[in-house]
């Protein structure tokens, strides 16, 4: 698959295959190609050439809305409807044309009290509207969840939480989960595989293990030096060196 902007080719005649069950991290720096090609999953973006198959059908047949409603889909400024309430929110596929949503049941799947139902974006705090958005993605009974950079404006106690409930609810649920991050460690900790992208393209393939190992080339060798020196400097601060 392709996708070009201009000159520009953001994703360059990528093949991919991902097996049901996985939970997948997309990672590289800014601009390598990462959340285009994620959202030509669900057709936010229709690629150049090349097309996307979800258990045997091509993804651009048929109406967008009925895709969107079989895909969860998390982004980083959450999106919530200012006017709706959190129930009202969370319901929101069943308002156009899914399945009745158990609103509590998905509150208690993001560790989020009931009594939340009625208040407004507004009145939450970011990871708990962030929460709310995940919870709507997975209202409506999907088994796909795609994920863009969910938790980059989250301080770092509540992005590790979330993270941890995300990993947790895709093992219950029985989730394929691709998640897009700039964080290499949140990847190598939440994944089973780890795709890095470099220029439009698919430069390493790999488990978190196998990465650790050096086994990734290159570009995947310098995202994972970042935190194995940041871990080496912590350690040393706290052996007084």
């Amino acid at each position: 698959m392709t996708k070009a902007y201009g000159g520009t080719r953001a994703v360059d005649d990528v093949t991919l295959a991902i097996p049901g069950g996985q939970f997948v991290a997309l990672v590289g720096q800014s601009g390598s190609g990462k959340s285009t090609l994620l959202k030509t999953i669900n057709r936010l973006i229709v690629p150049d050439a090349g097309r996307v198959t979800i258990d045997g059908a091509d993804v651009g047949d048929g109406p967008a809305p009925h895709l969107r409603r079989r895909i969860g889909y998390v982004f980083q400024n959450v999106g919530l409807f200012p006017h709706l309430t959190v129930a009202e929110n969370i319901a929101m596929p069943q308002r156009i044309g899914g399945a009745p949503v158990d609103v509590g049941g998905r509150l208690d799947q993001v560790e989020l009290p009931h009594d939340l139902a009625d208040r407004s974006p507004a009145q939450l705090s970011g990871g708990q509207r962030q929460r709310v958005g995940i919870a709507r993605a997975l209202a409506g009974e999907a088994k796909l969840l795609l994920m863009d950079e969910p938790f980059g404006a989250l301080d770092p106690v509540t992005r590790d939480a979330l993270g941890r409930r995300v990993r947790g609810l895709h093992d219950e649920l029985g989730l394929t989960t691709i998640l897009v991050t700039h964080d290499i460690a949140e990847a190598l900790l939440l994944a089973d595989r780890v795709l890095v992208m470099d220029a439009g393209r698919i430069v390493a393939d790999a488990t978190p293990a196998e990465l650790l190992a050096g086994k990734g080339g290159p570009v995947a060798d310098a995202l994972v030096a970042v935190p194995r020196e940041q871990a080496r400097a912590l350690a040393a601060i706290e052996g007084g060196g």
